[in-house]
């Protein structure tokens, strides 16, 4: 792993970090000559820090702080490695590492480890998850009172107008995109496609599927990292909240699943347009758990702003082929790729969780050999469906009590998220709409 140091001698400080229950990076700067103590003993600190709230406060009632102590977790590399951090001006590396517990168990708190729990139950049945994520994000000036798309670099001209697909939009910002091309392959992010969405200043870059989740998960969080801190290197902001703009779209972070027997097999495919028993049954899994899983998908207060009606966010449990009103779409195109988007997700959501939540819900439904309902036809606003939570409070409350979530979250994961999810809802409703979303911007 410091192989990776020792061929990149101009790096002198790295970073150590852990994604908390937000998504937030936690963790250490340390000098690159201490590394060989971090890969091979691992760092501490305290366990409460992964469940801090947005604003990085101590959560007031968990037994994390006061009641154990604040005592320390062991935080160790994970498989990612090295990395460098192109968004920074000095030359600097990045470590992720995840926490567990002294006594070397994984901590069931950590996000991370939540998604390789999940992907445990699918290894043991011999099969494995390809995932793909589509992240969409605002590229935002906020240097005044009002957000605002930002100036182009090329026309010194602020175009203030939805500019679906346009290449145009694209080559507006043509050195943004091209730096950050370049560090993808710095970072060995796998970003694909990029194109301009329906919102001012807002784009959507596809990750590559992978047969590894926990690395599709790290990508995603990393490029939201990078994303957000190259932007600020070209003079303007970059986020992922889900609703910056009242009367334009918000921000979505699609997710594209099939699974893998042990022969390297899709079990989805069976041949043609239709998908195998095994596909409904992983469909009837996450339509049982999307409500009881709207908070992983909709953690934030800004975050129910984008869950509206004609908004192409879904708003209705159902399932569709072909259909990006629906909340579940089974894509067209090869049969041998067939798969399962799920939409629910803004782009503000913590990807670990996103994923665990999602891969959970469809190894339940596999497991249970359940059926899902008819597939939908036509417009799913317009279709009398079960509803997704549409307010924070409800969201917490359903989380809470889902016996779906039960079987995919730890139940000190449960209580952590809960915890954290309540506080920050008492606080914010002592802030304006203005105020809300100046947190949310750089965070999420």
């Amino acid at each position: 792993m410091n192989n990776w140091l020792r061929k990149n001698p101009q790096v002198r400080t790295i970073r150590v970090a852990a994604a908390d229950l937000n998504g937030q990076a936690r963790g250490k700067r340390i000098p690159s000559r201490f590394a060989d103590k971090v890969t091979t003993e691992g760092t501490r600190f305290p366990v409460s820090v992964l469940n801090l709230d947005i604003w990085g406060e101590d959560i007031d009632d968990s037994p994390l702080v006061f009641e154990s102590g604040d005592a320390d977790g062991v935080l160790k590399p994970t498989e990612r490695g090295f990395m460098p951090m192109p968004w920074l001006d000095a030359p600097s590396a990045l470590l992720p590492i995840w926490m567990f517990r002294e006594d070397g168990r994984p901590y069931p708190g950590d996000p991370r480890h939540a998604l390789r729990a999940v992907l445990d139950r699918y290894k043991a049945r011999g099969l494995t998850p390809v995932c793909a994520v589509e992240l969409e994000f605002f590229l935002i000036d906020d240097s005044g009172r009002n957000l605002q798309v930002p100036i182009s670099p090329r026309s010194g001209k602020r175009r203030k107008a939805a500019e679906t697909m346009s290449i145009r939009a694209l080559d507006q910002f043509d050195l943004f995109f091209t730096d950050l091309y370049d560090a993808c392959e710095e970072m060995d992010i796998p970003a694909d496609t990029a194109i301009s969405e329906a919102g001012l200043g807002q784009f959507e870059i596809n990750l590559m599927h992978c047969d590894d989740a926990l690395r599709a998960a790290d990508d995603a969080w990393l490029f939201k990292m990078l994303v957000k801190g190259l932007a600020r290197r070209h003079g303007f902001a970059a986020s992922f909240m889900a609703k910056p703009y009242e009367d334009y779209s918000g921000s979505g972070l699609h997710t594209h699943f099939s699974v893998l027997d042990e022969n390297g097999d899709n079990i989805f495919d069976d041949g043609g347009p239709k998908g195998t028993d095994t596909l409904r049954h992983a469909v009837a899994g996450c339509m049982s758990a999307m409500r009881g899983s709207a908070l992983v998908f909709c953690p934030h207060a800004n975050s129910f702003d984008r869950m509206v009606p004609e908004s192409h966010a879904p708003t209705g449990v159902c399932w569709a082929y072909e259909n990006r009103t629906a909340a579940i779409r089974i894509p067209s195109g090869s049969h041998k790729a067939r798969r399962i988007e799920h939409r629910v997700s803004g782009g503000d959501v913590n990807p670990y969780l996103m994923l665990a939540a999602v891969l959970g819900a469809a190894f339940n439904g596999i497991e249970d050999a359940a059926e899902p309902p008819a597939p939908i036809t036509g417009n799913a606003y317009a279709a009398d469906l079960p509803r997704m939570p549409s307010d924070w409070k409800t969201a917490i409350d359903l989380f809470e009590g889902c016996p779906h979530v039960a079987r995919i979250f730890a139940p000190e994961m449960v209580r952590n998220f809960v915890l954290t999810k309540r506080q920050e809802l008492h606080y914010m409703q002592e802030l304006t709409p203005e105020e809300q979303v100046e947190i949310y911007l750089d965070t999420v």
